[in-house]
């Protein structure tokens, strides 16, 4: 948890189910530092972050389906049985470009090293997912992943839906992940017109709960 910043912090939005009374927990860093504790203690590692010099960019969820209890409040579920569910993203308010990538690489590679086949995410595409798919205390951006960005780092939609589609990524195959990425980021900082990018500042690493 001290790893995480503000944002990832209070999110909660994965380890709530949706449900009347359950949106708005009293104390949302508590319920978060809860399920990492859990989710570590039963499965292993389930997030990672991106650090810029001595702050937290971004931040990254992910663990079995089963043990994530929005993951099946989406029009597309379930998650296939052999995938693990990436369970939010979100950024900091002042992230440098390219730290939902370099938070998303780590995710991957940890994932490639456990033998894990795949990896699926709810995608959204619109601006404004609807009461429904609340977002919580996420804030204004959303901590669903975009269909063009997951698309844009190798996934494959697997089950099309007008705002939450389902996407895949398979990582046992041999899927070129890191062109994926090197594309990605290219694409990124040529629109913002930077000739190169500088990302050696940003690293992926373990978000653990306090022991």
């Amino acid at each position: 948890m001290d790893q995480l910043g503000p944002r990832a912090r209070k999110c909660v939005y994965w380890q709530t189910d949706g449900q009347a009374g359950h949106d708005a927990p009293a104390d949302p860093e508590f319920e978060k530092e809860a399920w990492i504790s859990h989710v570590s203690l039963e499965w292993g590692v389930c997030g990672q972050v991106a650090r810029y010099g001595d702050r937290s960019t971004a931040a990254a969820f992910y663990a079995p389906p089963g043990m994530v209890p929005r993951a099946a409040c989406f029009p597309t579920s379930p998650v296939g049985a052999d995938a693990t569910l990436l369970a939010g993203m979100s950024v900091e308010h002042g992230a440098p470009a390219g730290s939902l990538t370099s938070v998303l690489d780590a995710v991957v590679v940890d994932l490639r090293s456990r033998g894990i086949k795949a990896i699926e995410a709810f995608g959204v595409t619109s601006e404004d997912p609807g009461s429904v798919m609340s977002r919580d205390s996420c804030g204004a951006d959303s901590c669903v992943a975009s269909r063009s960005f997951l698309i844009e780092h190798g996934f494959t939609v697997v089950a099309e839906h007008e705002t939450h589609p389902r996407l895949r990524l398979d990582i046992d195959s041999e899927h070129l992940w890191k062109a994926d990425v090197e594309r990605a980021l290219d694409q990124l900082f040529a629109e913002r017109g930077f000739a190169t990018r500088r990302l050696g500042v940003l690293s992926g690493a373990s978000a653990r709960a306090r022991g």
